[in-house]
């Protein structure tokens, strides 16, 4: 059987390396794209522009997702080295789903461990849409590679009951004080905070699925450096922001031709900014800060933020648009870095609406791409029942369509260069799994310092060895990732690259 892996993973990697979409040539935290390849207007697919001062100019949707089928219940993700199991189970506690993980040993493996939201979103799919049955959905996830099924309506469930469980506990409250639990919805396509208990008890878990991954722990970890001239640089991965956002709202193409603008003015010395898409943007959300625990925005007090006046009067932070088109309403994805907010009956039986937090900031939603939002009332009219209705789907969403931008562009961090194969230096097997052979057996006599750099430049392995020597070194505890063998005695130098899968 590994036989068998490994020449897949040579094929598919020798391609992805000559294309240069193999996320470990250069970032430890690479980002997938969408997943998406038509453009769109407010409200239809347009042919994509092609000229930064037609109308929609931008529409970036970043690198394609690359997956591999190991033939033993796992999927490697190409791009991320994160490494999943394909079936989804049943749905689990919150609390249970550590405990299974930690006993889970599918493809021999046994350091399997609950997602955070930042892994999880990288399995996101956009070409995605929710219907009314299962069979009208179209899943916002690959298929092709992973389980994946609606809620089940003969047990009293929605069709979009299927949300799985990330490993991030919001550390806001929701909705009637609700502890609360990112997770990720690959049937309607959005990440919302979940309560941990079925409401309104505090005692009753909530069940949902869980997908288990391994692999890559430096996956979703930032490397934010200020570089002085108002831009942010994340050396994990590869992408420079503006420390500033707008400052003001925008509808959605308004926003595409911000970023169209900064670039003939040379903003910040670079002029190939544009609007990030969705997964880009959740990239730099903060789960460990929100209102309630830090006063702060969802985001690296290393970025400046603006504050905002809510639809309640009370000081907050904005929602941030992406250039990602969500297709089950034609909106515009966006990222919240503030509260998630909407207009709810709590308790249900009252009378009257309240704005609550009902699924906390870092919660990537929608919003229609144009129009003028009611900014007194907030009152979108009266349903088929007679009943008003306030916000938008069961938590009534605030819809705010002027949203706030940030710009992003993408760069190559330095001192992460690609490292070409030196042939004095033979390292076998290429990939390797769980050992890597180092043959120094026609090097001339002498002392040397062996060292393995990971993709960042750190070292990983070092030791003092004696030459001519063959060496055998467990790769076990070390992550997915493209790593760099150096040697250097007195009077030279040796260098080499390998894949650790």
């Amino acid at each position: 059987m590994k036989n068998t892996i490994l020449y897949k993973a040579v094929i598919a990697i020798c391609a992805l390396l000559f294309t240069g979409h193999f996320g470990f040539s250069q970032n430890p935290y690479t980002i997938v794209g969408t997943g998406v390849t038509q453009c769109y207007g407010n409200t239809t697919p347009i042919a994509c522009p092609t000229n930064s001062t037609d109308a929609f100019y931008g529409q970036y949707q970043g690198i394609a997702p690359s997956y591999q089928n190991n033939g033993d219940g796992t999927i490697s993700d190409l791009n991320t080295g994160l490494m999943w199991i394909q079936a989804r189970g049943v749905k689990i506690t919150w609390d249970s789903a550590f405990i299974i993980a930690s006993q889970c040993t599918t493809g021999g493996h046994n350091d399997w461990r609950v997602p955070t939201i930042k892994e999880l979103y990288s399995l996101m799919n956009f070409n995605g849409r929710s219907g009314t049955t299962h069979p009208t959905c179209i899943a916002y996830i690959d298929t092709t590679y992973f389980g994946w099924t609606t809620g089940n309506l003969a047990l009293g469930e929605r069709i979009i009951d299927g949300q799985d469980w990330s490993a991030n506990q919001y550390t806001g409250l929701t909705m009637m004080a609700d502890t609360t639990i990112f997770g990720l919805n690959t049937i309607d396509g959005r990440i919302k905070g979940y309560p941990k208990y079925v409401p309104p008890t505090t005692t009753t878990k909530q069940k949902m699925y869980v997908r288990f991954v391994r692999g890559n722990t430096n996956y979703g970890i930032n490397n934010f450096f200020d570089n002085g001239d108002s831009t942010i640089s994340d050396n994990a991965t590869g992408l420079m922001w503006t420390k500033n956002d707008s400052k003001t709202g925008m509808n959605w193409k308004d926003a595409l031709a911000y970023a169209q603008a900064k670039n003939v003015a040379n903003y910040c010395g670079h002029n190939d900014w544009r609007l990030p898409h969705a997964k880009e943007m959740q990239s730099i959300v903060d789960y460990s800060r929100s209102l309630d625990f830090t006063n702060s925005a969802a985001i690296n007090p290393i970025f400046n933020c603006t504050a905002i006046t809510d639809e309640g009067g009370s000081t907050n932070y904005p929602w941030f648009w992406t250039s990602t088109t969500h297709l089950d309403n034609m909106g515009a994805v966006y990222v919240t870095f503030g509260e998630a907010l909407g207009w709810m009956k709590m308790p249900p039986t009252a009378t009257y609406y309240t704005l609550k937090d009902v699924h906390g900031a870092g919660a990537q939603r929608s919003d229609p791409k144009y129009g003028i939002p009611d900014t007194s009332i907030y009152y979108l009219g009266v349903n088929q029942a007679g009943d008003s209705i306030y916000g938008r789907g069961p938590q009534g969403d605030v819809q705010r369509i002027n949203n706030f931008v940030r710009l992003v562009r993408t760069f190559t961090p330095s001192g992460i260069h690609e490292i070409q194969k030196d042939h004095s230096l033979n390292i076998y097997p290429d990939p390797a799994f769980d050992h890597l052979t180092i043959d120094l057996s026609a090097s001339a006599t002498g002392k040397a310092d062996l060292k393995i750099y990971n993709s960042i430049g750190q070292v990983v392995y070092n030791e003092k060895i004696n030459l001519p020597n063959i060496l055998n070194i467990e790769l076990n505890l070390l992550p997915v990732g493209i790593y760099h063998v150096s040697v250097e005695t007195a009077a030279e130098s040796f260098s080499n690259k390998f894949i650790k899968l």
